[in-house]
């Protein structure tokens, strides 16, 4: 007789192979004579190549003969392999098998197999003299639920779990793909990060895209990213999203839509599929709105103030509050990139002014009535005779009310001049030749030269002289006090701050 010889040499490849599982139960066919195989069997499942490896043990009865196994059968029909010392395989038919010897013999079945017959049929041999043949078998059932498949090569887009960074502050992140398996196919995972104005520190709305979000996906060799926006100046909320550019929110305004579970870091689906810190911040140390103010007086002592909300980063209404320090306020909303001029505090309202915003006053917010240079002068006339001096103090309309303090020859007469008004002081002629006129509100004083007409000690008949005209400069910016001219005659002063000055012809 022949006997097989090994001439399959190659590695036993399911010592690398990854197994799951110790399963099924083994059926020994019973012998049906003295010479006789004894069949038993263990399966594991190979994850890298989906099958089901089973490991079949051969045994040999008979301690004096050796065993050929002739013919071998198997259910499902794939082949079953001799495994021999030197990690070497042959198939298991026409395997001689000695003297009370055990094969491990190998066959490899469908993942789904639940079944497994190994048939063999054995010679025994003395001397090239066949002395015994026995057929024997043995079975294995595999538990249906203890299934086999191969382990993925990818993930599906679906089914990717990712983790991120966040820095909300520098409008950074990064989002990774967690494993060590790609996504599978052409399937790509879109993130975005999106900075906005906001009006508040906290989340408040209305809110608007500030700059250009970015936004990459993770795919094929691509398994990590690093996301980058700018920051405004101002308050502001940064957002990591689940998608690309075409889910952002340009407008996130009062009940309007929301990101929710969309951001990396929440706890729903999809935000959750992302390991990480919460992808959304809001912060930011100063208003994205620009409000000012300006003032102007005028001469009736009201004050015009103008709001104005027109920065490069306004973007909000600004609800503004004007005070005014003898209990004058008024609020007025002023839309972004405007401004308005409708707020005037009344002269006995004024004092010193205020304008807030969030109750807090705006820079350069606070202003107090100045005079204007333009404003016109009370104008001061006189009238004299040998017996009696008259100073009028006259006061143009659309002005202040004035206080006018009157000197002459040692006495002193106080007037308030409404605007539109005139005062009337009259001394007795005396030896002085000046009047004085003095109007602290404005930090005038005016000297009158007292001329009557003739001469009032020698015979000459009484009456009334014009003045002498007026010459000389202002003193402290303060321009010369106006002049008019009356039917009998008049004096002309001059208008000068802290000092007289003082005209003689």
């Amino acid at each position: 007789m022949i006997r097989p010889k090994l001439s399959l040499r190659r590695p036993l490849a399911i010592l690398g192979a990854a197994f799951i599982g110790l399963t099924g139960v083994v059926a020994v066919a019973a012998p049906a004579s003295a010479h006789h195989t004894t069949i038993t069997a263990t399966v594991e499942c190979d994850r890298l190549t989906g099958e089901r490896v089973i490991e079949w043990q051969v045994e040999n009865s008979e301690a004096n003969k050796d065993a050929t196994l002739q013919k071998v059968t198997t259910t499902p029909d794939t082949p079953v392999n001799a495994v021999l010392a030197d990690a070497k395989e042959v198939p298991l038919e026409g395997y001689l098998l000695g003297k009370s010897k055990t094969v491990t013999a190998v066959q490899r079945v469908p993942g789904d197999t639940t079944t497994a017959k190994l048939e063999v049929h054995a010679e025994w041999w003395v001397e090239d003299v066949k002395t015994a043949e026995q057929t024997n078998d043995g079975s294995i059932n595999i538990a249906a639920d203890q299934s086999c498949t191969p382990a993925p090569k990818c993930v599906e887009v679906d089914k990717a779990k990712y983790s991120h960074t966040f820095d909300g502050p520098k409008g950074t992140a990064t989002v990774k793909l967690d494993g060590d398996l790609p996504l599978c196919g052409e399937g790509k995972q879109w993130f975005t990060l999106v900075s906005y104005f906001a009006p508040r520190p906290q989340f408040a709305t209305p809110q608007y895209v500030y700059g250009t979000p970015d936004s990459d996906w993770i795919g094929g060799t691509q398994t990590e990213i690093t996301l980058d926006v700018e920051i405004p100046d101002c308050h502001t909320q940064v957002d990591l999203i689940w998608g690309g550019k075409e889910g952002v929110i340009d407008e996130l305004v009062e009940g309007g839509k929301r990101y929710g579970n969309e951001k990396l870091g929440s706890r729903g689906a999809p935000g959750n599929r992302s390991e990480g810190p919460q992808g959304w911040y809001n912060g930011g140390s100063k208003s994205c709105a620009t409000p000012a103010s300006t003032f102007a007086s005028n001469c009736d002592g009201s004050v015009a103030v103008s709001l104005s909300n027109d920065g490069k980063i306004s973007k909000y209404a600004v609800e503004f509050e004007v005070k005014g320090e003898n209990g004058f306020t008024k609020k007025v909303s002023v839309p972004a990139g405007k401004a308005d001029t409708s707020v005037v505090v009344p002269a006995a309202d004024a004092g010193k002014i205020e304008v807030l915003v969030d109750g807090k006053v705006v820079e350069n917010g606070t202003y107090s009535w100045q005079r204007p240079e333009d404003c016109p002068l009370p104008a001061v006339t006189t009238k004299a005779d040998c017996k009696n001096f008259t100073l009028t103090a006259t006061n143009p309309k659309g002005g202040l009310p004035v206080k006018a303090t009157f000197t002459y020859n040692g006495k002193t007469e106080t007037r308030t001049v409404a605007a539109g008004a005139a005062e009337t002081v009259t001394f007795k002629a005396g030896k002085d030749k000046t009047a004085i006129v003095a109007l602290p509100d404005m930090d005038l004083e005016l000297e009158a030269i007292y001329t009557p007409e003739g001469n009032c000690g020698g015979g000459g008949a009484g009456g009334e002289e014009p003045g002498l005209p007026v010459t000389g400069a202002a003193t402290g910016g303060i321009i010369a006090g106006a002049a008019v001219l009356l039917a009998a005659g008049v004096a002309l002063f001059v208008v000068a701050r802290r000092r007289r000055v003082r005209f003689t012809a």
